[in-house]
């Protein structure tokens, strides 16, 4: 079989940043990375289960909801995915992201959207300060992308 794009990237060069992953038909994929592959620091599954539902729900909620496709965790625990229709364009996306970790970082609720036992299917997994901790420290990676930033390393 044909490696998927996403086995393609090299690992080795690939730095903390947003990028787009793919395009397809009238969709556009980014790669949220939080962590650097393979360095020995990952995101914990509660973690990203929660940023899961505070970013989702953001994302969705927002005046661009209508442009979001999909926003969930790789299965490397080193970042996230958002699938978006080609609509928004990448400074959009970069200002929603910029927002949605602001206020998945600024969060003052006690309790995770989403997250009772009728409403999730893993509801104990979830790490409300780990997450905002990590939202906090992608955010200020968020802060200087451009759209010129975009493109995988080589």
């Amino acid at each position: 079989m044909k490696l998927i794009k996403s086995f393609t990237v090299n690992h080795d060069t690939l730095k903390t940043g947003l990028y787009v992953s793919r395009r397809d038909g009238n969709t556009v994929t980014y790669d949220l990375r939080m962590k650097i592959p393979n360095g020995g620091d990952y995101l914990t599954p509660a973690i990203s289960h929660t940023l899961e539902h505070l970013c989702a729900m953001y994302l969705r909620n927002s005046e661009k909801g209508d442009g979001i496709v999909y926003f969930g965790p790789m299965g490397c625990m080193t970042g996230f995915y958002l699938v978006t229709f080609d609509t928004l364009s990448p400074n959009e996306v970069i200002c929603l992201l910029r927002d949605a970790f602001s206020y998945a970082a600024d969060f003052d609720g006690t309790e995770v959207p989403g997250a009772k036992k009728r409403e999730c299917g893993n509801f104990l997994s979830h790490d409300l300060n780990g997450a905002k901790k990590t939202a906090k420290e992608y955010r200020a990676v968020l802060e200087s992308i451009t759209e010129n930033d975009l493109s995988y390393p080589d």
